[in-house]
């Protein structure tokens, strides 16, 4: 356990050390400050505006910079669709696989579009090699850059003057070439050396030791990987994600994994202090996302170790059910804890083998869905919470609230309340719809407490666009299809489109002088005050979930 806690914290320093590097260069890229990288960079940008008729110069209102958003993302969706329909037929397709059917090729397109990657397939057995780069591997670009850019726009709507939020295509595209490309060129080459396969030839056909035939699968796998972490994507190549060797072959892999998980929801927190040019406001929402963090790392880790009553009667200490013997218990439980605070949803063990407790921080995180989150909507979350909780406080000592100078009034405190209801009502009722539907249940594997969290977390999952899974639920069915595209496709948009019209209600708005009056939102009361509010409401709305689910599991664990 020792050696397992040293692991977790060196590689949390190393994340922490990226922290302040990345988050200056997000704002010179996003500030469109000119840097030496400009003359790599500006020629394709500017080959690519001209090309799809961008005005680089134009900038849009809440409503156009929505409007942009939705249609870009519309189109895409759709040709990924067709891609999946018609696979078969187009080439790159070297081991002959079918088409996707109607149901599960929507529920891939609203997956991958929606930066959540929930995959109810197995990647090297349904998908050509031409749907892994071009309707996988490319949105997953464009998903994250997505989510990058609206969170920069709502940081440039808290600080501005007039109802401008810059430009989506031009935050679009600066996010893939200046961000996303570069950092995912240099992980794959690391993933390569690692031992990651990057190939278009075939699955190989091998000789085992015991002199059986067994055939290979393969292809361009290290590419995928690596805008899976940076883009907190979660996708695999390979069904069983990145507990299979070929996706994370080494525990230096794995750190490289994590690590790219961390980097940019991260930096992004201190790059809004450098943005609205506070960066003590920066560090004090990073302290409460990193306090929340920690909690939920802890648990993870001291559950796995501790294991079962089950297997201390076998003489067995810890949990590796379900994990990777060269990741061990500490690799996992810090991958677990990672992967669902970033919303990446990828995974290195199996979730539903984690004991009952264990289970409960990824859906603990994906139900807040704030701690650090994912590219730009962790941020988004965030602040929505912030402008909760002093409209909060403002009412408890009989002020006006103010965040950043500028007054909160009912119409942010109202598209702020959609905002946040959105998420626990497509959990709760979805879940409560699926056990009313025959074939919704015949899907669960496991019968009591565990069957419930395993439909449960499907949910969650898709609401906060993590696309992480427990194992035990048959989801590639048509219900679930359907309705876990449903509430991937509702729960990124409704919450974005009301982020972007509260950011357009504060451009429009005067900054008021601060006073003595004026409640400061930069210390560390106000840290405190933030992670109180965020954990009571999050208790409020799902303790009765978790307690029918993974809480009622653990207590049933001593009888």
């Amino acid at each position: 356990m020792t050696m397992g806690l040293i692991q977790v914290v060196v590689t949390l320093l190393i994340a922490g050390l990226l922290v302040k590097p990345v988050g200056t260069y997000l704002v010179k890229v996003f500030d469109y400050e000119t840097t030496g990288l400009d003359r790599f960079f500006r020629p394709g940008e500017r080959f690519i505006y001209r090309l799809i008729g961008v005005r680089e110069k134009e900038s849009m209102g809440w409503k156009k910079y929505v409007f942009a958003m939705l249609l870009t993302n519309f189109i895409m969706m759709m040709f990924m669709y067709v891609i999946f329909r018609i696979q078969k037929f187009l080439p790159l397709n070297p081991d002959m696989i079918d088409n996707m059917p109607p149901a599960l090729a929507f529920n891939t397109a609203a997956s991958f579009i929606t930066n959540t990657n929930w995959q109810a397939y197995s990647g090297e057995n349904s998908l050509s090699y031409l749907s892994q780069m071009i309707a996988i591997t490319f949105p997953m670009f464009t998903s994250a850059a997505t989510g990058f850019a609206v969170a920069i726009a709502f940081i440039r709507g808290l600080v501005a003057r007039q109802n401008n939020l810059g430009n989506f295509y031009v935050d679009l595209i600066r996010s893939i070439t200046r961000v996303f490309l570069p950092l995912s060129f240099i992980v794959a080459l690391f993933l390569v050396f690692q031992g990651v396969p990057q190939t278009l030839h075939g699955a190989a056909d091998a000789t085992t030791l015991e002199d059986a035939k067994q055939m290979i699968t393969r292809g361009p796998v290290a590419s995928l990987e690596s805008i899976k972490h940076i883009g907190t994507n979660g996708g695999g190549y390979f069904g069983t994600n990145s507990s299979h060797p070929f996706e994370n072959p080494t525990p230096l892999s794995n750190l490289m994994e994590i690590l790219c998980m961390l980097l940019l929801p991260t930096a992004l927190v201190y790059a809004f202090g450098v943005m609205i040019k506070n960066k003590r406001q920066g560090w004090s929402i990073f302290a409460a996302m990193g306090i929340m963090f920690l909690v939920f790392l802890s648990i993870v880790f001291i559950a796995e170790y501790n294991g079962t009553p089950a297997l201390h009667a076998l003489g067995v200490h810890g949990n590796m059910e379900g994990k990777e013997v060269r990741f061990g218990i500490s690799g996992s439980a810090l991958f677990t804890a990672v992967t669902t605070a970033a919303t990446t949803g990828s995974v290195n063990n199996m979730h539903d083998s984690l004991t009952p407790i264990g289970g409960l921080v990824p859906l603990g995180e994906m139900m807040l869905n704030n701690v650090f989150g994912g590219k730009g909507v962790g941020l988004l979350n965030g602040l929505l919470y912030v402008i909760l909780t002093v409209f909060i406080c403002g009412l408890m000592v009989g002020r006006t609230p103010e965040f950043l100078g500028k007054k909160i009034e009912s119409k942010e405190v109202k598209l702020a309340s959609i905002a946040l209801l959105v998420h626990p009502v497509l959990i709760l009722v979805s879940t409560a719809i699926a056990f009313v539907t025959p074939s919704a249940i015949s899907s669960i594997a496991n019968p009591g407490s565990h069957g419930l969290t395993e439909v449960l977390y499907a949910f969650t999952s898709g609401a906060a666009n993590n696309g992480s899974a427990f194992a035990g639920l048959g989801a590639n069915t048509t219900f679930y299809n359907i309705a876990i595209g449903l509430v991937m496709l509702l729960g990124r948009y409704i919450s974005i489109i009301a982020m972007l019209a509260i950011a357009g209600s504060f451009a429009t708005k005067k900054v008021a002088a601060a006073t003595s009056g004026t409640f400061r939102t930069d210390t560390p009361l106000f840290t405190g005050i933030l992670v109180v509010i965020i954990v009571v409401i999050g208790a409020l709305t799902f303790f009765p979930a978790l307690a029918l689910g993974p809480i009622a599991e653990h207590l049933g664990m001593f009888h």
